[in-house]
């Protein structure tokens, strides 16, 4: 696992890199991101070549979350985990879904990296604290990120070997310009980025430059065995007649879980990518399914694909079935609000979207469902996260099929758009946290109701 000290210290860089790096140098690398972030499991899965797979103890439990790490993890490699937030920061003073506590249960070693802005020695004093905060957790090595001088190096590596008695495991220096750039919400999608390999070139080079990457891997594999997952029987299709379920695929909408998308095949499903940015119009489906990313900076392209988003809007009016996240509520909206222009959206819903500077809606959300709804049986609690710097105006004037337990949602306590037959939410879903969502999905598809 890879940490830090805080947000924004350098994680996504260092793990990037090392994936980069391992897998150009023909070590198989399964990456894994803990916590519910999109972004930066999408530059992760480009750096290793394969998906990248969310754990969260919050949102899907410690048993579907382990689960989750030994049966994507690999035997013959390394499994590389970018920690969120400061390694012990989770919901409460005692830590508790923390990336220190996920560390301990899949019993993962831990490189903990110190940023190096305008510190030499106190860096010591924080790298003994938190080594000494937990001792269940397994720091290994220290890596000093933003590195000013070769000075500053050389004070702050003796300095934390020292007081701290953790190897210095390598000194990254300060860059004038990153190669992953930031906006709201975060990073850059890698889809939307121009030079995306690049992007991920650089990084491995930073790191290799920069850091012990051979002992870095004999840290990796100082863990213990992974032990086996449990087999999973073939699961057998849902319907006898094919149903076809579509999603959108776009640099616009690029928030899916791998899992979520894996969860439709399994149903047996067959999943129909769809672009609204290219398409002129929806292909023949019996539900679909729209995900978050970015629709607002690409409002220009998607309101001049009227008929594209004609035939969004009428399908939605016709009754077929729409599971919307976010960007997709956004996009079936009457419009978006952007940056002092207004871009018309689908029209289905009565509501327009307006963004502003800063989050509207960040962290973990838990609703329940309790009113009826295409998808889900009222009486049904879900957790999930939401970020999101829009509002909705006009939402007092629609139904809602969800109370807001945690979170903001729409406001007013409540979320989930509900219209002919389109639920529609800034609540973002994990199937693991809810192993019925493709089968909900799946059965409105076939045209029943998973509610009253």
């Amino acid at each position: 696992m890879i940490a830090g000290t805080s947000g924004d210290c350098g994680k996504t860089l260092v793990t990037i890199g090392l994936a980069a790096a391992w897998r150009r140098g023909g070590t198989a690398v399964a990456p894994f991101k803990k916590g519910p972030d999109y972004i930066d499991p999408a530059w992760l899965s480009l750096a290793a070549g394969r998906p990248a797979r969310n754990l969260d103890t919050w949102m899907m439990g410690a048993d579907a979350a382990f689960e989750s790490f030994t049966r994507n993890a690999v035997s013959a490699g390394v499994n590389l985990i970018e920690s969120n937030r400061g390694l012990h920061d989770g919901q409460d003073e005692r830590g508790t879904h923390s990336s220190a506590a996920m560390a301990r249960l899949l019993g993962a070693p831990v490189i903990l990296i110190l940023g190096a802005e305008k510190v030499t020695r106190t860096a010591a004093a924080v790298a003994l604290g938190m080594k000494m905060l937990d001792p269940t957790v397994k720091i290994m090595g220290v890596l000093l990120n933003r590195i000013a001088t070769p000075r500053q190096e050389k004070v702050m590596r003796a300095a934390v070997e020292a007081e701290a008695g953790l190897p210095v495991l390598g000194a990254i220096p300060r860059m004038d310009e990153r190669p992953l750039p930031g906006r709201h919400l975060g990073l850059v999608t890698p889809e939307e980025h121009a030079q995306a390999a690049k992007a991920v070139a650089i990084a491995a080079d930073v790191i290799d430059r920069s850091i012990d990457v051979r002992r870095l891997r004999q840290i990796a594999d100082s863990a213990g065995p992974l032990p086996q997952p449990p087999r999973q029987a073939p699961r057998p299709p849902l319907s006898d007649r094919s149903v076809r379920i579509g999603y959108f695929k776009s640099p616009a909408f690029t928030f899916y879980y791998p899992e979520n998308l894996e969860a439709i095949d399994h149903t047996g499903a067959v999943r129909v990518a769809v672009d609204p940015l290219e398409d002129t119009e929806l292909p023949p489906l019996d539900a679909l399914y729209i995900g978050g990313g970015f629709p607002e900076t690409h409002a220009a392209a998607l309101a001049g694909n009227a008929s594209f988003r004609r035939s969004v809007a009428d399908a939605a009016t016709r009754g077929l079935p729409i599971w919307a996240e976010c960007g997709g509520l956004m996009f079936l909206s009457q419009s978006i609000h952007w940056q002092d222009s207004r871009y018309p959206m689908a029209g289905f819903l009565p509501v327009e979207v307006f963004l502003g500077q800063k989050p509207a809606g960040h962290g973990y959300q838990e609703i329940t469902a309790d009113r009826p709804n295409p998808f889900i049986k009222p009486g049904t609690t879900l957790r999930g996260h939401e970020f999101h710097y829009s509002k909705v105006v006009g939402a007092e004037n629609v139904e809602t099929a969800f109370e807001v337990r945690r979170g903001v949602g729409l406001g007013n306590g409540r979320d989930g758009i509900v219209l002919n037959r389109t639920l529609a939410s800034y609540f973002h879903l994990h199937s693991l946290a809810a192993p019925d969502w493709a089968t909900w999905l799946h059965h409105a598809a076939l045209g029943s109701s998973c509610g009253p």
